[in-house]
């Protein structure tokens, strides 16, 4: 496992350096909860548990909230809301300003082939660019590839709400270890064909051709989420609702 510590933190509170992963050939990556303060202090702004992850030299506070908070490099799934001259108008959470995402920020995009994207059409983006004095910015594209690497639009397939913290559980690297969530594999092991992708922003697109295997994946992953089931209670319920489609 690379997160190893979690103490809890409070807002405000000084966060002791040895707690601070400290890699020499990456640069400090902070995420959700927390809030650098020049010159060098980092400081909670959420009570919650510290993560630290030191193979991707990154730390943030694992925390409850119904309110999410743009960070740059979350993977988040955004709806098209309008389009300027040269962005789009996005909306990645009710109540909040909307995101822009730049026409050109697709893989090999140009004024000519840049994905033509209507109102209501759903992206799976990474934020860019956030804080309380801009609107956030999203792009679907990688900067040091230059490749979409799973960005992009998402056709079809439906999307189902689930809790920030969940979301957060199941983007972890080892979601069945760390996070205690198996209901994906568990679930691909049942013979279920299905495409996924997570945003932060507490919103999961499930994606295929098997209308029923999609709404099974989505009520699996909510009933997990609102149950709060541990390990044992997914895999019946994973057995009970594949179960009934066969």
């Amino acid at each position: 496992m690379t997160t190893t510590e979690r103490p809890l933190v409070l807002p405000g509170d000084p966060i002791s350096p040895d707690l601070i992963p400290s890699s020499t050939s990456k640069p400090l990556r902070l995420g959700p909860g927390l809030r650098h303060v020049p010159p060098s202090d980092i400081v909670p702004v959420v009570a919650g548990q510290l993560i630290t992850n030191h193979q991707k030299n990154s730390m943030w506070v694992e925390y409850n909230s119904n309110r999410y908070i743009p960070a740059p490099g979350d993977l988040i799934i955004a709806q098209i809301l309008r389009s300027g001259p040269d962005l789009y108008f996005t909306s990645i959470s009710p109540y909040t300003p909307p995101a822009t995402l730049p026409h050109l920020s697709f893989e090999s995009a140009t004024k000519k082939t840049r994905p033509q994207l209507a109102p209501g059409a759903l992206v799976y983006a990474r934020v860019v660019l956030a804080n309380k004095h801009m609107d956030p910015e999203i792009e679907c594209v990688s900067q040091s590839t230059g490749k979409s690497d799973g960005l992009g639009e998402l056709k079809g397939g439906m999307v189902f709400d689930v809790s920030l913290q969940f979301a957060r559980r199941l983007l972890m690297a080892k979601s069945k270890e760390e996070g205690k969530v198996e209901v994906l594999e568990l679930l691909g092991g049942e013979g279920l064909a299905f495409e996924i992708a997570v945003g932060r922003n507490g919103k999961v697109w499930v994606g295929g051709e098997d209308v029923k295997a999609i709404v099974v994946v989505g009520r699996t992953l909510r009933e997990t989420d609102e149950g709060g089931l541990g390990v044992e209670a997914q895999r019946k319920l994973v057995r009970r609702l594949a179960k009934g489609m066969k």
